[in-house]
């Protein structure tokens, strides 16, 4: 990894994968319990759905929650072990051993 990010290490990778399917798991949980509800209420069905997800604000909206979503394992990768100290500044620069937070 170049940039503002230094590369993780092993640990902070296994976070960030831990982090990503905790997230995908209740995502998935919710969605089917939603789903199954909806259409048990009679309030769409499958076909419905699918046009739904095609729906420009409903895309909008998915974008947006995606790009939260990205940015907590993003925060994975730019905290230290001790979640108090992070290793980078609010600029990206990676903070020298010893700062305090």
């Amino acid at each position: 990894m170049s940039g503002r990010i230094p590369a993780p290490d092993r640990e902070q990778l296994t976070g960030l994968v831990f982090e990503l399917a905790s997230q995908l798991h209740v995502e998935r949980a919710q969605r089917v319990v939603l789903q199954a509800a909806l259409e048990k209420a009679g309030v769409f069905d499958a076909t419905t759905l699918q046009t739904l997800a095609l729906d420009p604000e409903v895309q909008r909206r998915n974008h947006g929650l995606l790009e939260e979503s990205i940015a907590k394992l993003l925060r994975v990768l730019a905290e230290d072990a001790d979640a108090r100290r992070p290793l980078c500044d609010t600029d990206g620069n990676r903070k020298p051993e010893g700062d305090e937070p």
